[in-house]
């Protein structure tokens, strides 16, 4: 990606860092451990006889310039490696990086792109049909879900929005309470990005439902 600015990597490697490398992520640690004790030697010196602060010659050549540069080079290199899996959320009207994936207000020019967001879903399980749909179970939180919609999956650190093609209730029980229970599937997931949705299932996860992609 060309002209890569401190503003951009901070927002790759803040909302993106599942895509770190772990020894980029070790740097990291490495880094603010050692930042927080700056005036604690002992503190530090105890950090990394018990393993915490990692002071490998290899981890610590990460961070041989400024911490700026250090940012800088992981997410170039994510960027490079990786750009279809990160969702760089920029204004339609001026083209500048919002604050975070998930805002829908440009800070920069104030222009609102919230009607884009039709409903929000709770998620509390995924799972995989066997050679069929992957679903993610869970409740509807606002709005209305109908299939044809999309599921905004930036909450995930995933730069996808893959069509709700199934819709179905979880429970057939009658007494249950509409928007309980709700399944939503999809064919349109990588192995890797199912595996990642499933591991993050049990968070309790909200992303929203959106009209187009």
């Amino acid at each position: 990606m060309n002209g890569l600015n401190k503003e951009t990597a901070s927002y790759v490697r803040n909302y993106f860092s599942n895509l770190m490398t772990d020894d980029e992520k070790l740097a990291l640690k490495h880094h603010i451990y050692t930042y927080k004790t700056f005036d604690e030697p002992k503190m530090r010196k105890m950090l990394i006889e018990r393993g915490t602060i990692n002071a490998e010659s290899e981890i610590i050549n990460f961070l041989k310039d400024e911490y700026d540069q250090f940012e800088l080079d992981i997410a170039k290199r994510i960027m490079n490696e990786t750009p279809e899996k990160v969702f760089l959320n920029t204004c339609s009207r001026c083209n500048k990086l919002a604050r975070t994936p998930y805002a829908r207000q440009c800070r920069h020019c104030g222009y609102s792109w919230h009607e884009l967001t039709i409903a929000q879903f709770k998620i509390n399980d995924a799972f995989q049909i066997e050679e069929g749909q992957f679903f993610l179970q869970g409740q509807i939180v606002k709005g209305a879900i109908k299939q044809g919609q999309f599921m905004d999956l930036t909450f995930f650190g995933l730069n996808i929005k893959p069509k709700i093609e199934v819709m179905e209730c979880a429970d057939k029980n009658a007494e249950e309470k509409i928007g309980e229970g709700i399944r939503l599937g999809t064919t349109e997931l990588s192995e890797e990005e199912k595996k990642l949705i499933e591991n993050k299932s049990s968070l309790g996860i909200q992303f929203d439902i959106v009209k187009e992609r």
